[in-house]
């Protein structure tokens, strides 16, 4: 029961931080996050345990599964939304480890489609 609470709740929040992507994106070119959507967002990301990038405009996290199976899987539903999006991760794998860094390399920094993948890659991580 409280699993089930837990991913309904992470379900609502998340789904609140795609509304404020969307409420918040630009048409046009791809750009770097404003400060005001920084302000924003990353602390919703923060909350999920995604963390910054020393030295770069970039986020991280890392999952653990409880074996290679698991990651595995992880990976290809994150590979296959990424593919959609056209929009890759930096990630590395070993075993039941899966370690992801997000930034957009034609704006040179995190954008809208960080926040979006990022979002994806929570949801999928608890499924």
């Amino acid at each position: 029961m409280l699993i089930g609470a837990l991913r309904l709740w992470q379900t609502a929040r998340w789904t609140q931080l795609l509304r404020s992507v969307s409420a918040l994106s630009q048409a046009g070119k791809i750009q770097t996050l404003t400060e005001e959507e920084r302000g924003h967002l990353l602390p919703l990301l923060r909350n999920a345990q995604w963390v910054e990038v020393g030295g770069r405009d970039a986020i991280y996290k890392e999952f653990i599964f409880k074996d290679f199976n698991q990651a595995f899987g992880f990976m290809s539903r994150v590979a296959l939304q990424a593919e959609k999006m056209d929009h890759h991760p930096e990630w590395f794998n070993v075993y039941n480890k899966v370690q992801i860094t997000l930034s957009t390399h034609e704006c040179g920094g995190l954008s809208q489609r960080d926040i979006t993948l990022a979002t994806f890659i929570d949801q999928v991580s608890v499924v």
